[in-house]
């Protein structure tokens, strides 16, 4: 039996059949645990736009005035994590909705110039833990509080590899494209520390996919082994990567 942190990102929340079709993958593993982390970054956009806000974006990460958090936290603890939450209960799975701060994960101020954007701290596994042994699907979205109660805008990599982390769990990134590229634009299918660093000096990892490829790279560091950014385009990607097969870039450490 393994435990697998599953993060979902991108434009999946504006294609639930996708987002379905992914959580059914699940349903294929009875024997191992799963635990879903998302972000919605897209939904974020659209929540803030309507209620005349202006998004900003500091070395991919989004700048999280005091005045926009409730509209981050609806947006990502209350419709995009219950929006998966359908999606899974449609694939006849019993999931549970969460933020960082009940997944056992909490969180600080990474710098004063982004707002409330959080940082992970680990916490805490039993509660996970507790509902895994129970058959249950976490959802977490990566919203967090820290001790004194203040709630943070927490990168979805990052949250999601804080959790994989906590638990000592495989990690997988699902995200818009089918793998880091070149700079011709073609798949790259293994990265190591030097090649990141070398290719982020380049210019040729940016902005988002920065903070995921280091993350990652984090990740893989901590936990010893390799972890996976693909697409969740195609569940079939998923599924390979499950059954122990080498699908998008694979970040070694």
């Amino acid at each position: 039996m393994a435990k697998w942190v599953i993060k979902l990102g991108g434009a999946v929340l504006n294609n639930m059949g996708a987002a379905k079709a992914l959580i059914s993958v699940f349903n294929t593993h009875p024997e191992d645990d799963f635990i879903l982390v998302h972000g919605g970054g897209s939904l974020v956009d659209t929540w803030l736009k309507d209620a005349g806000f202006v998004s900003s974006k500091h070395l991919g990460l989004r700048i999280s005035p005091q005045e926009q958090m409730p509209y981050i936290v609806g947006a990502l603890a209350g419709c995009a994590n219950k929006q998966l939450m359908g999606a899974a209960i449609n694939c006849g799975i019993k999931p549970i909705g969460m933020s960082l701060y009940e997944a056992g994960i909490l969180s600080e101020k990474k710098l004063k110039a982004l707002g409330q954007v959080g940082t992970c701290v680990a916490h805490d596994a039993k509660t996970l833990e507790v509902l895994l042994e129970s058959g249950h699907l976490p959802i977490v979205s990566s919203i967090g509080f820290d001790e004194n109660g203040n709630w943070y805008n927490v990168n979805a990599d990052e949250a999601a590899a804080a959790i994989a982390q906590l638990l000592n769990a495989e990690l997988i990134f699902m995200t818009d494209v089918e793998a880091v590229l070149d700079h011709k634009l073609a798949p790259l299918h293994q990265l190591d520390q030097q090649q990141i660093k070398s290719l982020i000096d380049e210019g040729v990892i940016k902005g988002g996919m920065q903070v995921k490829v280091n993350t990652s790279l984090q990740a893989a560091l901590h936990l010893r082994r390799g972890v996976y950014i693909s697409s969740w385009q195609k569940p079939e990607n998923l599924t390979a990567l499950l059954n122990g097969e080498h699908v998008g870039t694979q970040i070694t450490p």
